[in-house]
């Protein structure tokens, strides 16, 4: 009995998992060099990536403690850092042995700016080596839970235990601080697991303050930002919202915008804030490319036009896209096949607008991270407003919301007035249903079997009061068909696959633990009521080392 009510319970978030410092399936080390064009406030924290698999989360929590952050390539260069004059510099974690060949290194320049340094875990031992504290392989690493005694508080561990637990993991460790410094803290396996240099505002720890199994670990970054790099901790949604007005007013002038809606969380406070800074400047177009979920083309209509009285031209581009995805089944080529349309579409409504220069699109922090950009980055999987956009674009891009993460895009659509049930909207991908049918083509037929499905999923999903408590919940329609028996025949049907998972920003995610009785309630009338189907099946795989969506 207690095994079973387990299973039934929602799962815990992955983001509350520990990190292992190793590649991720986020990319989180890849950035978008337009990424790094301006921050957004006037003060703000960089983090460099050094390959972290988390390193995301640092800058989330950073920003939980109402500080502005922006996570940067390493490689990004010191001119970079210095141009954007933050108030401090944190130096995340990474796979690399600092004596590896082709390790990344730290520029030395950074020390001298003048501003506070973190380093947390591989930052910590680049510090030390680059100012002459002995680094070298330990008789054994630390991974997991790991006890610490803190021997001197200095700053950055004041008003912290003696004794406390945190989470390593790492191989090298720092057996002397480097001249001028003082050691913190020691573990097990680290003589020098913390330790700072408040002459040359230097600081490192060897263990991650940034997830939950660190219980000091908040406050470590709370001293860091408030009491030694003197930041102020007003970044808030009202803040955010403020700042992109001004600055999409100075951009824009009196120019036209047009903007890409789908009715999503995403495109649609992108395209409120918008129109709370230009107002009729701006027009948004919404393509119904016959992608959606059910009836979800009239509800983005309805919305906007009549609740919100915002300029809409609704485009019915159902053929058109058909069209170009026959034959197509290759995820990537769908994505950017689908990109490229409503690129083309974009225009030819501009052109009847007497012309626009702008295009507003719901670009997110983690698309971004995602698609890849920069020097050695690798794609996970483009998004087709950032990786899918063509060459010969003929808008200039507005991405208001391009630094943020999903929780603090609802945050701001929450300050500027959109309904909960805008707000909360699970997300849903720009290419639509497209590419939930995998490993074929996205034919009408295959659409309406998988729309059916996502429509019995989506009613049951509410019904049982679990909307809000996931991430993201859908089907999947691979093409395969499966011999089944109903009424007493034999049946050759669809499978249809259930997804549903648990995420704080879809850079992880766990897989949702769903109640039994639910399941069998939805696949019972999955089968029941669409007669191209026959078999139900549920993912139950984590992000990493899977992927939110299949394709």
């Amino acid at each position: 009995m207690t095994r079973a009510l387990a299973w039934a319970q929602p799962a815990r978030p992955q983001h509350l998992l520990p990190p292992t410092d190793g590649p991720s399936d986020a990319g989180a080390t890849e950035q978008s060099s337009s990424v790094a064009s301006a921050p957004l406030a006037n003060e703000e924290v960089v983090v460099l990536d050094y390959g972290g698999q988390y390193a995301q989360l640092i800058a989330r929590r950073i920003r939980e403690l109402g500080v502005c952050s922006e996570l940067l390539p390493h490689h990004v260069g010191v001119e970079e850092v210095a141009r954007r004059k933050p108030k401090g510099l944190i130096l995340s974690g990474g796979p690399a042995s600092v004596f590896a060949d082709g390790a990344p290194k730290l520029d030395s320049r950074l020390i001298e700016l003048g501003i506070p340094v973190l380093g947390i875990c591989y930052g910590m031992q680049m510090l030390a080596n680059e100012m002459g504290g002995d680094v070298r392989a330990a008789d054994h690493g630390e991974f997991g839970r790991t006890e610490i005694e803190v021997s001197d508080r200095g700053r950055l561990l004041a008003g912290q235990p003696a004794e406390q637990t945190c989470w390593m993991s790492h191989r090298d460790a720092v057996f002397t601080p480097p001249p001028g410094a003082k050691a913190l803290a020691s573990s097990p396996a680290s003589p020098v697991a913390a330790f700072e240099d408040d002459a040359r505002r230097v600081y490192a720890i060897q263990y991650h303050p940034e997830v939950v199994h660190t219980p000091y670990g908040q406050q470590v970054l709370k001293t860091f930002l408030e009491d030694i790099c003197g930041c102020g901790t007003d970044w808030t949604p009202a803040s955010i919202v403020a700042e992109q007005i001004e600055r999409i007013r100075e951009r824009v002038g009196d120019r036209r915008v047009v903007c890409g809606l789908s009715g999503g969380v995403d495109s649609s406070v992108a395209a409120l804030l918008v129109y709370r800074a230009i107002g009729e400047q701006l027009t948004c177009v919404f393509v119904d490319h016959g992608l959606m979920r059910k009836n979800e083309g009239e509800q983005v209509v309805a919305a906007f036009r009549d609740h919100f009285g915002v300029p809409l031209v609704a485009v019915d581009a159902e053929e058109r896209f058909l069209a170009r995805l026959a034959g197509v089944s290759d995820p990537e080529a769908k994505r950017k096949a689908i990109g490229a349309e409503f690129i083309r579409v974009f225009e030819e409504e501009a052109e009847k607008l007497s012309g626009a220069d702008f295009l507003v699109q719901g670009t997110l922090y983690s698309d971004v991270i995602e698609s890849g950009g920069g020097t050695g980055a690798s794609t996970i999987k483009s998004h087709h407003n950032v990786g899918g956009l063509p060459d010969d674009l003929e808008f200039e891009l507005i991405e208001p919301l391009r630094t943020l993460f999903k929780d603090e895009v609802r945050a701001v659509g929450t300050e500027l007035g959109l309904p909960d049930q805008m707000v909360w909207r699970q997300p849903f991908p720009g290419p639509g249903l497209a590419i939930r049918i995998v490993g074929g083509e996205a034919t009408r037929e295959r659409l309406e079997v998988l729309r059916e499905a996502d429509s019995i999923l989506q009613e049951e999903i509410r019904a049982a009061g679990l909307y809000r408590d996931l991430w993201q919940s859908f089907c999947v329609l691979p093409d395969i068909r499966t011999v089944g028996v109903q009424g007493d025949e034999r049946t050759y049907g669809n499978l249809v696959v259930i997804r549903a998972v648990t995420s704080e920003d879809a850079m992880t995610a766990d897989w949702a633990r769903l109640p039994y009785d639910l399941l069998e309630r939805i696949a019972s009338r999955m089968i029941g009521e669409i007669s191209d189907v026959n078999r139900v099946a549920l993912d139950i795989t984590s992000k990493p080392p899977g992927t939110i969506e299949w394709e």
